[in-house]
């Protein structure tokens, strides 16, 4: 049995200052999984889609050492909260808040994601 992709014309897009950027297409986005992104400021944001469908965007640089790694972490969920945790050093970012869940004075941005 061969699987078909998820076939879509939906981009996502996620916005900046005062506009919206597409970055990706929605069928890149697999729940679990995320995607990095170049914004046109040259920092980088961490696109992810959890299993009921949401999309969350991130900033990609973790605070603990700068490296831009975000995108390649693990996601899960803590007290309801969901999260990805930094594949180096494993601090979790709450994908809502971007409050980091091992030490809340630690933050990343988040970015409002949305479909067109």
């Amino acid at each position: 049995m061969t699987l078909a992709p998820e076939t879509t014309d939906l981009k996502v897009q996620i916005q900046l200052a005062d506009s919206w950027l597409t970055v990706c297409d929605l069928s890149r986005l697999l729940p679990g999984r995320g995607v990095a992104a170049l914004l046109p400021d040259g920092e980088q944001a961490a696109l992810f889609r959890d299993r009921s469908g949401r999309l969350y965007a991130i900033g990609n640089r973790d605070p603990f050492n700068g490296a831009a790694v975000l995108s390649r972490g693990l996601t899960g969920t803590h007290e309801g909260r969901v999260y990805v945790a930094s594949p180096l050093l494993k601090q979790r970012f709450d994908l809502e808040t971007g409050v980091c869940l091992d030490d809340d004075s630690v933050r990343v941005t988040t970015y409002e994601v949305r479909t067109a």
